[in-house]
């Protein structure tokens, strides 16, 4: 037996293997991984996300983790940061990994294949629902979470590993994946490859690529022939489509990079003649992704998901998240509503940046009574209450550092600050586990400080 899941080991071996193991699940428990097992509504999760899955007879092979177990192991890649194959080849030889996911691995038969992991990611991404599973959260650490009266929200943008896309690069991608399509085509249909200039552009790229400073009259040059050659591609594959239809056959894969690269023709030719365009591709690989402008010093633009967050007793949880561009601004009732959803407790007090203190936030806040931490507008009051400053000022200084600082260990710790992924479902899944595999070790950080904490005393006592 390649794998077997802890729950089911009975102690039918010899008792020192017996109380070895059980020795590995003593330390386990109280190891940083163990804090966080315990702090995962792992089952609970596992069995809404089964809901989605038509209830169908077992067929083919038994699946190597139990449904908890591919719930643990997304939360441990987020946890680790590795690869798929670095992952599993940890796994292998980590005990304590293997009690987080509930399996134990016979060490003479490994896990050889870490595209496991990224079959299990496709599974659980095509049912991934972040407010039922947030919800399923929320019940677990709710008896952990101070000031549920109060809203913290801000919004960041989670970085795709992606280059950073120019229209010179991003022309030059298309054409060399559709030359490269119409060369594998033409071999298979023993048809002479149709001409065209793609090798003289290529030489004038790689010029183009060596000179330090790009003037703007040789870019719009380079850029205006590699629109020439990639239409004059397009129009040599359509060619061959019509005359040979029944034997050229494509992947959903290359039809969706196929689409990609025609409508980015179609965009650059609109931009070469001045015109505004909408939804703008910048990788044909990922077409979904789109420049979200930030305004940033460092990072004007940036690339990936931009999401909305909330923030409930220093614990994050996602409002909304969109691969689009979005004015995080005029969410901040959304934001109200769905904590106080969540949470079941009238929100009374909210800080967030100053791009939500537009007139219609603060007249709503108002009518609700609720204290922002929003600089006010006007002339100061000759006689503003003390405690009420006071309290505007711990709100405003709360956000500042808990709310930002979240991003920053999310980006730094839990493989949010660039997401590698092949397609937006993935991505969206990474992001899910990631902001939430970081709540997790924070409120284990949190319950063994208390444990230490209450040592201490007794030492003293």
């Amino acid at each position: 037996m390649k794998i077997q899941k802890i729950s089911e080991i009975q102690p039918s071996l010899p008792i020192t293997e017996f109380d070895f193991l059980q020795k590995y699940r003593a330390s386990f428990d109280k190891s940083e991984l163990g804090y966080i097992h315990a702090k995962l509504p792992l089952k609970e999760m596992a069995d809404k996300i089964a809901s989605h899955f038509p209830r169908k007879k077992p067929q083919g092979n038994k699946p190597m983790f139990p449904p908890e177990g591919e719930v643990a192991l997304m939360f441990l890649k987020s946890y680790t940061g590795l690869s798929d194959d670095r992952l599993v080849e940890m796994l292998n030889g980590n005990i304590h990994m293997q009690m987080f996911c509930g399996v134990l691995i016979n060490p003479e038969y490994p896990i050889k294949d870490g595209k496991i992991v990224s079959a299990i990611r496709n599974r659980l991404a095509s049912a991934l629902d972040i407010r039922e599973l947030q919800t399923v959260l929320y019940e677990k650490w709710s008896p952990e979470l101070p000031n549920k009266d109060l809203c913290l929200s801000d919004a960041t943008c989670y970085e795709s590993h992606l280059r950073y896309p120019t229209d010179v690069k991003l022309l030059w991608e298309c054409c060399q994946w559709l030359n490269d399509l119409l060369r594998k085509t033409c071999k298979e249909l023993t048809e002479r490859m149709p001409r065209s200039k793609f090798a003289d552009i290529d030489r004038a790229r790689l010029s183009y690529a060596k000179q330090r400073k790009h003037t703007y009259k040789t870019t719009q040059k380079l850029r205006h022939r590699m629109l020439q050659l990639l239409g004059k591609l397009i129009g040599q594959w359509n060619t061959l489509c019509r005359q040979f239809a029944p034997l050229i056959s494509l992947t959903a894969e290359q039809s969706k990079r196929l689409d990609a690269l025609k409508k980015v023709r179609r965009q650059q030719l609109d931009l070469m003649n001045k015109k505004e365009i909408r939804g703008r591709i910048v990788s044909i690989d990922r077409p979904y992704l789109r420049p979200i402008v930030r305004g940033k010093e460092n990072k004007r633009v940036e690339f990936g998901a931009k999401v909305n967050n909330i923030q409930i007793g220093g614990i994050s949880f996602i409002e909304h998240h969109s691969f689009e561009a979005f004015n995080e601004g005029i969410r901040l009732k959304e934001c109200i509503e769905y904590q106080e959803k969540l949470t079941g407790v009238r929100v009374k007090r909210v800080g967030a940046d100053t791009i939500y203190a537009n007139n219609e936030n603060r007249r709503y806040c108002s009518e609700k009574g609720i204290i922002t931490c929003f600089a006010r507008k006007g002339p100061k009051p000759n006689a503003e209450d003390a405690d009420l400053r006071t309290t505007r000022r711990i709100i405003g200084n709360l956000r500042a550092t808990v709310m930002e600082g979240s991003f920053g260990n999310q980006k730094l710790h839990f493989g949010l600050g660039v997401i590698a992924a092949r397609n937006s479902r993935s991505e969206t899944l990474l992001l899910f586990f990631g902001i939430h595999m970081a709540n997790a070790s924070t409120l284990a950080a949190r319950q063994l400080a208390r444990e230490e904490k209450a040592r201490a005393k007794e030492i003293r006592a």
